[in-house]
């Protein structure tokens, strides 16, 4: 039987398959399928052609639009119309051309590099207008073929034509130089010489069939796929149904469209049983179904990108299949929902236990496990949580939540039937071991092998911890090491009388306590202990502990939890949620992380089961992971990174750059026309950039650099976005690249972009800055002429100020000079007037000292009787008399008088001409400010006449009663004066 087996094998893999094929059984390994929802890609639900550029860009014919997926970021470019993608197809014009409900054109970038779609309905000519939904875009020798229902046009040299079926078109397509259409009638078609013409003069196919896909076979042969007919070959004028039992269950499931998958390998998608994978002789690989983690088995479209993996396009959905990874996960049940938590491989079975029981496959011979095809099927008495599988003796042993089984013919018989074992270790290097240790959920027990089946021997007494690690030491049999996360490391020592001793090693002994990370391990034969503070590794001279030199400067920064070695000397390890490996094939050891599985592992209950590098088995939250360590090391998928946008920030989101420097389908750099001048308000901008390695997204990271603005490189992140906020005017260039987890870096990319100046820092803006400078300047002159005129008049009128205020001071001195003249005048006056009325009261004492002396000299005279006394008394009388003449003295007094007051008494007499004598004398008198009394002295007269005197006088001078006289006659006085003086020539 196993000789069989052999040879089966050995022809299998001489076709090329990496694994035995049995017609309806699948593969065990299933590679990753990533489901992206309408709700992650935010456009329509059904996607009916899918398409990459040469830039590693996927597109898809959706309802909205046409849908773009770079690796990070999903765009949809609408219709103008609005309606429906149905078909693209690169053109080798490097443009996408699609076709829609009633449309047809193609989409090619604008000078911002942003999709820009063009129609090419109005090249149609009128009476072919009426076509309705265009199901094919081929490209065909330069040319560009659209297929509806009604037409087939054909757009060449900016011109279309259109081609009219015998009934209805109802297939387009191309495969190895040829164009072929199929027409409901006449059936298949190539076209040659500008028309459609019959080539089948031999054909299989049936009266009724639907083309769906042409696939190339060889130089000469090509593969018709039918929706229901089966698969064909075509091969010169013949059409040759492919024998294939397995197609022919299938067919009715509708194929609706074909890929390749490699060489040996193509792609079925169906409406109703999702994708197959068959081989070219139509056998039976593998299904990819919801069952299988597609979100629908209505698969519209089928497409390998360069990387080999596939993409589908769903009724509702898209989903991407990694069909080239090394990484594959090993369902054991058909729910996909039990976690795994130990694999073996025993008597050419794999047996994987799981959080619900053991379930094992045939595998026989293989080289990638994942390859092998078979069905799972649960081990008889096995249901609960398996723990541990462990071959010794060449039986199989079960550690199980209920206790210690033996598996045999795939059923599970109790060895010991109690509360829970982690695992079991021989202690024995030589077989057959007659002793085996188990650890439980209470401490540890033995198990006595007595040369046919295993039996329970005791237990470590004493010993209560749980024993989920367990491993025996390198030097001693009899030494067993255990640890607890939280309670630490224990050395168990069994002696030869059966007893056993537990020692605990803390700080004492050179290994501090760890919180809740205690784990031995016995890595490379030493003993090892994985601790928070570093990995710790046992000295048995000592009987101590130290930090391990090697390991600790290795995985510095690193808390591993959990080590384990495979074949080949590497260590696996898992720190946090993350699974790595200490790689030591290369001249130094490094680390690589495998960060596709983060966040799958079964956290604190991992599991790590190297079969060979090319089969390591991981335990998962659903399942085992299946790695191919060889084939991940040899990943050669090329790294790549884009710019796939440039936005501003500041105000609005504009897009600056739309991801494409030329056409489509074109690898070009950016040139010195395509570098964008943007405007100083929108000097905050965004980078979005990507790399299109889709299998690997999980382990790609970034470094980026602006050129003009940053020091240096950026650390590496995951991060697919960069923004700079108010970059000053200038020119940059923002450099991008991308590292996957092994180190390897992609080319650098760059976009030069240039931030202009704010307006105000423009060539513009300084002419107007040196115009205004001018102006500025001579207005600052004018006006500085004008301050300056200003201040000559300033000064001028402050000289003529000053020199009015020293006119005035001079007049005020003049004035003073002049009152001081005036008061010595009014001095002077007032002593003449006085000297005046001195003068006056001398008249009148001397007249009436002489009238006196002429009265007594009468009355001598009339008592003397001497006449010469008489005579001589009568010449003293005449004397006398004539000199007590008033008049006379008047006369001399008015003269004086006007002298002294400039002619008072004849401007008086001018003004009022009927003034006496005596009113002319009183008003002097008046002028003089003399007393009543004083001038009834000088008038001789009374002081009623005086009184009498004046009221006549007033009454000439027409004065009210209210009028002071000597006021009136000091103004009269002062007012004639400058009459005079006015009148004087």
């Amino acid at each position: 039987m196993m000789k069989r087996v052999i040879l089966f094998t050995f022809l299998i893999l001489t076709t090329g398959l990496r694994a035995q094929h049995t017609v309806g059984v699948p593969t065990i390994g299933l590679p990753e399928v990533v489901n992206y929802s309408k709700q992650i890609y935010k456009a329509g639900t059904q996607n009916w052609a899918i398409r990459q550029d040469r830039n590693g860009i996927m597109y898809f014919a959706n309802n909205e639009g046409l849908l773009s997926f770079d690796g990070v970021y999903w765009k949809v470019y609408p219709l103008p119309n609005k309606t429906k993608v149905r078909s693209l197809e690169l053109g080798n014009d490097d443009r996408i051309y699609i076709g829609g409900e009633n449309e047809l054109g193609y989409f090619s970038p604008d000078q911002s590099g942003v999709l820009r779609y063009f129609s090419l309905r109005e090249l149609v000519q009128e009476k072919d207008r009426g076509f309705a939904d265009i199901w094919n875009v081929t490209a065909w020798k330069g040319n560009i073929f659209f297929r509806a229902s009604n037409k087939i046009f054909l757009y060449k040299d900016k011109s279309i034509m259109a081609f009219n079926p015998v009934s209805h078109w109802r297939f387009m397509g191309t495969a190895n130089g040829q164009m072929i259409a199929q027409d409901a009638t006449n059936g298949l078609l190539r076209f040659n010489n500008d028309r459609w013409e019959p080539f089948l003069t031999s054909s299989e196919l049936p009266a009724e069939f639907l083309s769906t896909a042409l696939l190339p076979m060889g130089n000469d042969t090509t593969l018709l796929v039918t929706m229901d007919a089966g698969l064909y070959t075509l091969s010169g004028n013949s059409a040759v149904e492919m024998e294939s039992a397995f197609i022919n269950q299938i067919r009715k499931e509708r194929i609706y469209g074909a890929t390749r998958v490699n060489d040996q390998l193509l792609a079925l998608s169906t409406s109703l049983g999702g994708c197959y994978i068959v081989t070219n002789k139509g056998e039976f690989v593998h299904r990819f179904s919801r069952g299988d983690g597609l979100q629908n088995n209505n698969v519209l479209s089928v497409f390998r990108d360069r990387d080999h993996n596939l993409w589908l396009g769903l009724d509702n959905g898209i989903d991407f299949i990694a069909y080239d990874n090394a990484i594959k996960t090993i369902y054991p049940v058909a729910t996909k929902d039990e976690a795994g938590y130990a694999s073996i491989i025993f008597k050419g079975r794999l047996y994987i236990g799981t959080s619900n029981g053991l379930y094992s496959v045939p595998v026989g011979e293989f080289s990638d496990l994942s390859y092998v095809k078979g069905a799972f099927s649960f081990v008889e008495n096995s249901r609960g949580q398996v723990w541990g599988l462990s071959e010794i003796n060449g039986k199989l042993l079960m550690s199980h939540h209920e206790g210690m089984f033996e598996i045999r013919q795939d059923k599970a018989f109790a060895i010991e039937r109690r509360n829970g074992f982690w695992g079991a270790v021989p202690l024995s290097r030589i077989d057959p071991v007659s002793r085996v240790a188990v650890g439980n959920y209470n401490g540890i027990n033995f198990l006595a092998y007595d040369g046919k089946e295993f039996r329970p021997a005791g237990q470590v007494s004493g010993f209560d911890i749980a024993s989920r690690f367990l491993c025996t030491d390198t030097h001693d049999e009899n030494v067993i090491w255990t640890s607890h996360p939280y309670r630490g490391v224990f050395k168990i020592s069994l002696q030869p009388d059966g007893k056993s001793a537990a020692r605990l090693y803390t700080s004492k002994d050179g290994l501090p306590l760890s919180l809740n990370n205690n784990y031995v391990y016995k890595v490379k034969n030493r003993i090892l202990v994985a601790t928070e503070s570093g990995i710790y590794e046992y000295n048995a001279e000592k009987d101590r502990f130290a930090a391990s030199g090697y390991y600790n400067e290795i995985f510095k920064g690193v808390e591993v939890r959990y080590l384990k070695e495979d074949q080949a000397g590497n260590v696996w390890f898992v720190t946090g949620k993350e699974l790595g490996v200490l790689d030591v094939s290369g001249s130094k050891p490094k680390i690589i992380f495998l960060p596709e599985l983060n966040q799958k592992l079964v956290s604190g209950f991992e599991y790590i089961q190297p079969l060979n590098e090319q089969n390591i088995l991981i335990g998962s939250e659903k399942g085992i992971y299946h790695i191919n360590y060889q084939q991940y090391k040899q990943n050669k998928n090329r790294i790549d990174v884009q710019i796939r946008m440039l936005r501003s920030v500041a105000k609005s989101d504009t897009v600056l750059f739309g991801g494409y420097l030329g056409e489509v389908n074109q690898l070009n750099k950016q040139s010195e026309t395509q570098v964008p001048h943007i405007a100083h308000e929108l000097n905050s901008i965004g980078f979005e950039f990507s790399s299109t390695l889709f299998s690997q997204q999980s382990s790609i990271s970034y470094s980026y650099f602006l050129d003009g603005f940053d020091a240096g490189w950026s650390h590496w992140s995951v991060k697919s976005e960069k923004e700079y906020t108010s970059l000053p005017a200038g020119q940059y260039t923002f450099y991008v690249k991308a590292r996957n987890n092994f180190g390897s870096e992609s080319p650098v990319t760059g976009y030069t972009f240039v931030i202009l100046p704010p307006w105000y820092q423009t060539l513009w803006a300084y002419l107007a800055y040196g115009i205004l400078l001018l102006g500025l300047a001579f207005l600052f002159y004018e006006w500085q002429e004008k301050r300056f005129l200003r201040q000559r008049k300033k000064h001028e009128e402050e000289q003529q100020r000053l020199q009015y205020l020293h006119q005035l001071e001079l007049e005020k001195n003049e004035k003073e000079i002049i009152k001081l003249k005036n008061e010595k005048l009014e001095a002077e006056i007032l002593h003449k007037n006085t000297d005046l009325a001195t003068s006056a009261m001398h008249l009148v004492q001397k007249a009436e000292l002489l009238s006196k002396l002429k009265t007594d000299l009468v009355k001598i005279t009339k008592t003397a009787d001497d006449e010469k006394i008489n005579d001589d008394l009568k010449r003293v009388i005449k004397v006398v008399a004539e000199e007590n003449k008033v008049d006379k003295d008047w006369g001399q007094f008015s003269k004086h008088f006007d002298s002294v007051h400039s002619n008072f008494l004849i401007a008086l007499k001018e003004r009022y001409p009927k003034l006496t004598a005596s009113e002319l004398k009183m008003s002097a008198y008046l002028r003089m400010n003399l007393s009543s009394k004083e001038i009834a002295e000088l008038m001789n007269i009374s002081l009623r006449g005086v009184e009498v005197s004046r009221y006549r006088l007033r009454k000439k001078l027409q004065l009210p009663t209210e009028v002071n006289m000597f006021n009136f006659f000091l103004g009269f006085h002062i007012d004639e004066s400058r009459d005079s003086k006015g009148a004087q020539p």
